[in-house]
């Protein structure tokens, strides 16, 4: 079964900058579909951004013009560049498949904080 480690969080001042990273156990071509969520204090878990195989991404209108997903399959990881980061982006946030998504399988995450 694939694990999924995301790393990368931390505190930023609003307009910085972060990079997410997932680290896929395995080989990360065996996954067609990769996610981005984050869930906020008090609120219900959102998917940020996905990528899929092919290349093709979509994001949360929330985010789009400032968050770029991408994989590197040489690597197995995923990544998450956030800019321009708000007050509102402040979460934690996880990575995930459609299969663990469904089944309700969740890494640890990784917090991003973003305070002045």
């Amino acid at each position: 079964q694939v694990q999924l480690v995301e790393s990368g969080g931390g505190l930023v001042q609003p307009g910085g900058s972060l990079r997410l990273s997932c680290a896929v156990s395995g080989s990360i071509l065996n996954i067609n579909v990769m996610y981005w969520y984050r869930q906020a204090p008090g609120k219900q878990r959102e998917l940020v951004a996905s990528i899929s195989s092919d290349g093709s991404v979509n994001y949360a209108d929330s985010v789009k013009g400032r968050f770029t997903i991408s994989r590197d399959n040489a690597k197995n990881t995923m990544y998450l560049q956030m800019n321009s980061l708000k007050f509102e982006d402040t979460a934690v946030y996880y990575c995930n498949t459609p299969i663990r998504t469904v089944i309700g399988s969740w890494g640890q995450g990784t917090q991003v904080t973003v305070s002045s």
